[in-house]
């Protein structure tokens, strides 16, 4: 199974494509996705590549982690599994409304 690397401070008019073709050189590439807004359709600037290996994946990340593309240095990095239970929550912090009394 491949790795999956984390992308970030992409420039904005980077697409999928783009994003293949810069990893390619590192290795195979099974995937790369751009994240897009989804209300704007607009990239959030960053994304994800799924290299074929870790060897590759680590090749990558040392060639391509701060080199700057269209005016931008990325972060390359292994991404991190996404977190349980979806959107998260833990609002903390008195939820309540209305006046509070002060503590004398």
């Amino acid at each position: 199974m491949g790795k999956k690397l984390y992308v970030g401070n992409l420039s904005y008019g980077i697409g999928d494509g783009e994003l293949q073709r810069l990893f390619e050189p590192h290795g195979t590439v099974q995937s790369a996705q751009v994240i897009m807004d989804r209300d704007t359709g607009r990239s959030k600037g960053f994304g994800f590549v799924e290299m074929g290996s870790d060897q590759e994946a680590q090749a990558a990340i040392q060639a391509l982690n701060g080199t700057e593309v269209e005016g931008r240095a990325l972060t390359v990095n292994e991404a991190r599994p996404k977190p349980e239970g979806g959107m998260g929550g833990g609002f903390g912090g008195n939820r309540g409304g209305g006046r509070r009394e002060p503590r004398w």
